[in-house]
């Protein structure tokens, strides 16, 4: 009874496993309720999150992870051992190796966090590599050859942009902007014009339903309810896709300027392959709609979105774990 390796995808908004010879097994949002209480963790993942904004008040959801690093480190733990453990991965005498991802430019005490974490979560031994990189193996980019493919993953905290070239990073840079500002966007917008409060998983399910970025993209609404900030009573509101897009404006042109920068520092025979080549677009935000047009437009180069933007990073953790042994010697 051999551990079975493990790639964790610890992302902010959601946490993806992967076990070697099996495949993607879990995909649950990292979220964790609590007993405020006496401390002890009530539920974790799915379960945890239908809590969010509905618990009384000795319960609360906490989301451990926030911009892609830990936030709370004994709840990170929690959610990782539970996760590990439903998994029954460990062997009678062996434990799992495990390989988890972190953003680009997160400091030496962050890492350290994150890999003590997945150690006294049950792993034997942890290798951290970086998210764009795994991202892009798990898109299907041979990033083993002499030549430049980029990358832009947005995730729930951050969005990373990478251009790869020899197995390696060139060029990168992490920004504080993904899933979880647009969210926050529209909850500020609707709160603004309309006098009404809603909730995250409203924002969120706003943005899926009916969210653009690409102006006169898509044209649809949807009916939302919350608590209308004059008389606190509830109260119903359609909100339009045109609405969102400029709701969604300022921050999106953030993650445009972040992948500008990007090019702008690399060496001139990488960028001709970009041109070639493309850029591929992976994580939860390459979902939005318009999000591979916009930037299209204005970086001037062809944009594609990855074929399971959601998995691409716990794909990547995958095809790495195979060749594990290759990421050790280094």
């Amino acid at each position: 009874m051999f551990a079975k390796d493990i790639g964790i995808d610890l992302g902010t908004a959601n946490v993806l496993i992967h076990v070697k010879g099996k495949g993607i097994v879990l995909n649950e949002p990292s979220v964790v309720a609590i007993d405020r209480n006496t401390k002890k963790v009530l539920a974790v993942g799915e379960e945890a999150r239908q809590m969010v904004g509905r618990t009384p008040g000795n319960i609360i959801a906490i989301r451990p992870l926030k911009d892609g690093v830990i936030a709370d480190f004994d709840v990170t733990e929690a959610m990782l051992r539970h996760f590990i453990n439903k998994l029954n991965v460990k062997g009678f005498l062996s434990k799992p190796r495990i390989l988890i991802c972190c953003p680009t430019n997160i400091t030496s005490v962050e890492q350290k966090a994150i890999r003590e974490a997945a150690e006294k979560s049950g792993g034997k031994k942890v290798y951290l590599e970086e998210e764009p990189k795994v991202a892009a193996i798990g898109a299907g980019m041979d990033i083993f050859q002499p030549s430049g493919n980029m990358v832009v993953d947005i995730g729930g905290g951050t969005t990373d942009v990478a251009v790869l070239s020899m197995g390696d990073i060139v060029t990168s840079e992490s920004i504080k902007i993904a899933g979880d500002v647009f969210d926050n966007d529209i909850l500020q917008y609707i709160k603004k014009e309309y006098k009404l409060l809603i909730g995250e998983r409203t924002a969120e399910n706003i943005k899926i339903s009916v969210g653009t970025v690409f102006p006169d993209s898509r044209h649809e609404e949807m009916d939302i309810r919350g608590r209308d900030m004059v008389t606190g009573l509830p109260r119903t509101i359609t909100i339009k896709s045109e609405e969102i897009e400029k709701a969604l404006k300022e921050s999106v042109l953030g993650i445009v300027q972040a992948a500008k920068n990007v090019l702008e520092k690399t060496p001139p025979e990488l960028s001709a392959d970009i041109i070639d080549r493309g850029v591929i677009i992976t994580g939860g935000g390459a979902l939005l709609h318009g999000m591979d047009h916009l930037l299209m437009e204005e970086l001037k180069v062809p944009v594609l979105i990855a074929e399971y933007p959601m998995n691409c990073v716990a794909i990547g953790t995958g095809i790495m774990l195979d060749n594990i042994d290759k990421i050790s010697r280094r």
